[in-house]
């Protein structure tokens, strides 16, 4: 593992141990050059997922291009990053439960949707807005007032 600091690579675990999620293993390392601290994380590696795109394009999936899209929606709000982080691994681990290993981009838009509308409403139409491709203030309208009769 290269040292963020200097790019070395003479690093060494001093510490390790099972993230909550039980799926992924924290890991202190020391470079033994710079001598900083830094962490890295361990997860297995799952099936290789595809996304197949609105337009018929299958692209991989990617858990950093869905953490942009959440961190943009919740952005300024009062969400801390283990909830993020819990968002994100609950959706990825229902994509990897699912028979085929292709999903349709709707179902990980809705997916985000149905978890971020219990944790932050305006999170929830903050990401809708670019996931529903929303262009007019009556796509606003109507999705706000969907949200208010669903609560």
């Amino acid at each position: 593992m290269k040292c963020p600091y200097c790019d070395t690579d003479e690093t060494s675990v001093i510490d390790s141990r099972e993230a909550e999620d039980q799926t992924t293993i924290r890991r202190r390392r020391r470079c033994s050059v710079c001598e900083k601290r830094f962490t890295t994380y361990e997860r297995i590696e799952g099936i290789e997922l595809k996304v197949l795109k609105k337009d018929g394009i299958k692209e991989d999936f990617s858990r950093e291009k869905l953490q942009r899209g959440i961190m943009k929606a919740t952005w300024k709000r009062p969400i801390p990053m283990s909830a993020v982080n819990e968002l994100l691994d609950d959706v990825e681990r229902r994509l990897r439960c699912k028979e085929s290993s292709e999903v349709k981009s709707w179902e990980v838009g809705n997916l985000v949707l149905n978890r971020l509308k219990k944790l932050d409403k305006l999170s929830y139409l903050l990401f809708a807005s670019v996931y529903r491709d929303f262009d007019s203030l009556e796509d606003f309208e109507e999705e706000l007032s969907r949200l208010k009769s669903s609560t």
